[in-house]
């Protein structure tokens, strides 16, 4: 017992050589003589390394007098990080029996966390089977296992250590996720449209634009800059302007249906007369009459609104009885709340909305490097990929030039799911996550979001997504979340 406590650790770094049925260890004092066979590290099911190989003792030739003390170690990749496994004892003849009859004399065990105490009988065949656990930790993935050996000779002496490495374990996992490039459609005909709101102020029961007549003037000025801005851009063809009247549920349903028609209408004569040059065959006129949807918009712009919820409840459960839905509104104590409704929330419904719609020129890349910089809504999908890809795929100008498709397309699935790649790959996927959470609940981007999420380490988040991919009926993301799962399980602690 004293030689083993008062014996010194001497390390030698040692490199392995594979050999036919198991490691070969380089030429030491003893780990040379011993092969490393069927040697195999897995991780069981309740989280622990276990480690199983054979110690094949044929060439060994054990000094009858010595004891060598073999420990396995596993080391992490870095070397910062170890834990060690029961040890084996093999003793040669003289050895042997001097522990025996220590142990017998004094009642003590000299080895009590070997796995293992065996005598060598040299040039014969022997093998020692070795199987031991400890509990799993992270750092020991890409790690390997050392074999440390101490020993202890004659009259005390320590005879030193030595250390041979049998190889790596726990190969790193790197789930290859698929998270494709879609290759963008190309728009024949690419139609663009603008939506706005003209709120005419007209006199009572009157249908009679008048621009003198409160701040009509500013609005028809709107309207007329915007339609024009349209109309003498050279990219651009208008191909047709839909003028839509709306009205608030003030008065009679029918007499508000007519008199949204009539506005309509008016405004658009005046439109068609302020605009000479355009086609009057491209205007079209419709008529919607009250706008209760645009009420209900309305008053939950105002929280502070007297029983905001009942409002709220009038209009959602008003049925085809529009005027009734009136008069319970009038009826709402204090009478203050209908006058709010009046006064603040009926005017924004009184309104006509006119979209124009135009057709955009096609653009040559050098045109679009600039066109992009501006107005990317009036370029393709296909063209803003042809423009990053004129810069070259990786480059800096290559992404920027796709996050500028998506402020010009923001609901386009292509747009997006090219232009989170991009991140991706340039490691910025915390960047394409927080577009992608902002973006359309599509499979391919919740695919996309779920690559996204696992680049971060966020494989709680990502699994989420992958999940709801699949549930969309994007295939591929079942597989996505079956190879994160294993991943999940591989790292686990």
């Amino acid at each position: 017992m004293m030689e083993e406590r008062t014996m010194k650790k001497h390390i030698l770094s040692l490199a392995i050589l594979l050999a036919a049925g198991g490691y070969a260890f380089g030429q030491t004092v003893y780990l040379s003589e011993i092969k490393v066979t069927n040697r195999e590290v897995t991780k069981t099911a309740d989280r622990q390394a276990n480690v199983s190989m054979e110690l094949n003792l044929d060439e060994l030739d054990m000094k009858r007098q010595h004891s060598l003390r073999l420990t396995p170690v596993i080391l992490s990749a870095d070397g910062s990080q170890e834990a060690e496994l029961p040890p084996v004892v093999i003793n040669g003849k003289v050895r042997d029996r001097v522990q025996q009859r220590v142990e017998t004399l004094d009642h003590v065990r000299l080895n009590p966390d070997a796995i293992a105490v065996v005598r060598r009988k040299n040039g014969s065949e022997q093998t020692v089977e070795y199987t031991a656990s400890v509990p799993f930790k992270r750092w020991m993935i890409g790690g390997n296992i050392q074999l440390r050996g101490q020993v202890i000779g004659c009259a005390l002496c320590n005879e030193g250590g030595e250390t041979a490495t049998t190889g790596d374990i726990f190969p790193p996992m790197n789930p290859t996720y698929y998270k494709p490039f879609i290759a963008p459609k190309e728009e024949v005909v690419k139609r663009r449209s603008e939506t706005r709101a003209a709120h005419i102020q007209f006199r009572q029961d009157s249908h009679r634009i008048d621009p003198n007549y409160l701040n009509n003037r500013s609005e028809l000025d709107s309207v007329h800059h915007s339609i024009e801005v349209v109309k003498d851009n050279d990219d651009l063809t208008i191909t047709g302007i839909y003028v839509t009247g709306y009205a608030s549920p003030e008065g009679k349903f029918d007499y508000n249906m007519n008199l949204s028609e009539r506005r309509a209408k008016a405004f658009t004569e005046y439109v068609k007369k302020d605009m000479e040059n355009i086609d009057p065959a491209i205007y079209h006129v419709a008529w919607k009459g009250e706008d209760w949807e645009g009420l209900r918009r309305e008053v939950e712009k105002r929280p502070q609104l007297l029983k905001q919820n009942e409002v709220l409840d009038i209009i959602d459960n008003c049925g085809g009885d529009k005027d009734a839905c009136e008069e319970q509104l009038k009826a709402l104590v204090p009478p203050e709340i209908y006058q709010r409704l009046l006064n603040e929330m009926y005017p924004p419904v009184r309104r006509n909305e006119y979209r124009v719609e135009y057709n955009v020129r096609h653009f040559t890349i050098e045109e679009g490097r600039k066109m992009i910089l501006s107005r990317p809504d009036l370029m393709s999908v296909s063209e803003i990929q042809q423009v990053a890809d004129s810069y070259g795929k990786g480059t800096p100008e290559y992404t920027e030039c796709l996050l500028a498709g998506v402020k010009g397309h923001p609901t386009d699935v292509t747009a997006l799911n090219n232009a989170a790649l991009a991140l991706i790959e340039a490691n910025r996927a915390a960047e394409a996550a927080e577009m992608l959470e902002r973006a359309p609940q599509d499979g391919a981007l919740q695919n996309m979001l779920g690559a996204a999420y696992s680049s971060m380490g966020e494989t709680a988040k990502a699994e989420a997504a992958f999940r709801r991919a699949a549930e969309a009926g994007y295939t591929q993301a079942s597989d996505n979340l079956n190879q994160l799962l294993r991943y999940n399980e591989y790292m686990a602690e």
